[in-house]
């Protein structure tokens, strides 16, 4: 996976122990890491002819719902009042320090899915912590 090389909690007890500012900026570089090879799968999912329109639209739908989901982190974090100067620098797959392009296009579309399942997972886990630390009366 093009991200392995990204430092992550390995379990949820490790997460937890995260200051919630650094999980928010873990949450937005993944987030920013997936942007670039979506959008490559989406280009070369659109040239099989033989898959349903369903499937077409289902991976456009997906890398939409990555962008919103990155929007809505980072105008929670404006809201919190996080630095969020510092998360802006990431515009680009340079920044974190990964060659995604390549890593994207040399993987089969079922290894692709699994890392993006694998680290769709990751972002709902770390998204459960920082919403049970903003709002602990949701009884977590």
């Amino acid at each position: 996976c093009h991200t392995s090389g990204m430092l992550t909690p390995n379990g949820k007890e490790y997460a937890q122990k995260i200051p919630r500012e650094e999980l928010t900026h873990l949450i937005l570089k993944l987030l920013q890491a997936w942007k670039e090879p979506l959008s490559h799968f989406n280009q070369h999912i659109e040239h099989h002819q033989e898959l349903p329109d369903d499937s077409l639209n289902k991976a456009k739908q997906i890398s939409n719902m990555v962008h919103e989901l990155k929007t809505g982190v980072e105008k929670v974090t404006e809201k919190a009042r996080f630095s969020i100067n510092s998360l802006n620098g990431m515009a680009s797959s340079e920044s974190t320090g990964l060659s995604i392009s390549n890593e994207a296009n040399m993987m089969s579309d079922s290894d692709f899915i699994h890392c993006f399942r694998r680290d769709s997972n990751k972002v709902q886990s770390y998204l459960k912590i920082l919403k049970c630390r903003i709002m602990p009366e949701n009884s977590c």
